[in-house]
């Protein structure tokens, strides 16, 4: 048992949010660090974290919940005009056509429907810190299945590809788009690209200590090296190392892969999704109602191919409702990350939500921690 410290505030009528993450991190091994934010309509509503060595301002590796920094660019591009997802991916990057992929649309490609989930001979850890060089080796590659036929997670790529498409249209890199159009504005720590002078605040990630239990669950999943789910998560190489190699390394940070790279706080995550629904700094939201009604859409719905569970997504958005808490709105629209992450924004209720974890929780994916403190994070909003 633990009995380490929480820190920060909530608002009137969110104490039950802290009591729920109080209550978790009381049954939590001793050395559990992270961070619990949330917004509602713009105002701070929730401001938590507890750890040793750990503050509000500390950051971690989110790995996923980067893709919702990647299609938060692609939406803004596609309400400006720049982009049009109905469009052929090959009118933005002719070299895309190779190995039967001409008619993709960039709708189908960034809902995870391209087929294009990793190389056969899969990557080292350099080349998947590099979105362009992640891109010009996927342009060659042969689809897993015929694009738009059905659909599975490009977990390590998807920001490379639909990177490589904003690219093209406007000359600058998805990173670069990020930092003028969403961080800088609302100094968001949610970086694609961590400066040497933060490095000082990053947390390494940790690995997963999951008990024996748990242990023999993971080691009954299916993990052969020619699978899907091998081959999307780069662990058909010779020596995949461990997932955590992957944040830990500042080569990753600095360069801010698009799909997996990212660095935040839980309230650069929570803020980052607060200010694409609500007003935030005297600035109109980032997204118009019927651009976020259109990336919160479900486009991709049913068995996923990768994950070899039942996934919906939105313009690359995971449908956070049906993937995860169908109590909340419809239409909402987020993205959970390996160690446990959850990000996410609910335009119908106004809450925007953000949770890092240090440690790797089980099974992976979204820590189950997330749901009690959604849950109570979402009926506070109501009643506020």
């Amino acid at each position: 048992m633990t009995t380490k410290e929480i820190h920060g505030t909530v608002a009137e009528g969110f104490d039950t949010v802290r009591d729920e993450f109080a209550a978790f991190v009381a049954s939590e091994r001793d050395d559990y660090e992270g961070q619990l934010c949330a917004y509602v309509h713009g105002r701070r509503v929730v401001d938590l974290w507890t750890g040793e060595g750990a503050d509000a301002t500390s950051l971690y590796g989110v790995y996923s919940s980067t893709k919702g920094a990647a299609h938060l660019v692609v939406a803004l591009l596609v309400q400006d005009g720049t982009l049009e997802l109905d469009r052929k991916v090959t009118y933005y990057w002719p070299e895309f056509s190779a190995e039967g992929k001409a008619n993709l649309t960039l709708r189908d490609l960034v809902t995870h429907r391209a087929g294009l989930i990793g190389l056969d001979t899969g990557f080292s850890l350099d080349e998947l810190a590099d979105d362009r060089m992640i891109a010009e080796r996927l342009a060659d590659q042969r689809p897993f299945w015929r694009p738009g036929t059905a659909f599975g997670y490009h977990a390590l790529v998807i920001g490379a590809l639909a990177g490589e498409v904003a690219r093209r249209a406007t000359g600058r890199t998805l990173q670069e788009l990020f930092e003028e159009r969403v961080r800088a504005p609302y100094a968001l720590d949610f970086h694609l690209g961590l400066p040497q002078p933060l490095e000082p605040r990053f947390r390494s990630a940790q690995p997963m200590l999951p008990t024996p239990k748990q242990q023999a669950v993971l080691d009954a999943a299916p993990t052969g090296p020619h699978t899907l789910t091998s081959i999307a998560f780069n662990a058909h190489v010779p020596d995949p190392g461990e997932f955590t190699d992957f944040a830990n390394s500042r080569t990753v940070r600095a360069k801010g892969q698009a799909s997996a790279g990212g660095v935040a706080s839980a309230r650069g995550l929570a803020g980052m999704y607060a200010a694409a629904i609500s007003e935030m700094n005297d600035r109109p939201p980032l997204l118009k109602p019927d651009t976020a009604a259109e990336v919160g859409q479900i486009h991709s719905i049913g068995y996923d191919l990768v994950t070899r569970t039942h996934r919906s997504y939105g313009l690359g958005f995971q449908a956070t409702a049906d993937t995860w808490y169908p109590f909340l709105g419809a239409g909402a629209f987020g993205h959970s990350g390996a160690p446990g992450s959850q990000a996410f924004a609910d335009p119908r209720s106004g809450l925007a939500y953000g949770y890092t974890r240090r440690r790797f929780a089980y099974p992976g994916g979204a820590a189950p921690e997330n749901e009690r403190f959604v849950r109570a994070a979402h009926k506070a909003t109501l009643a506020t």
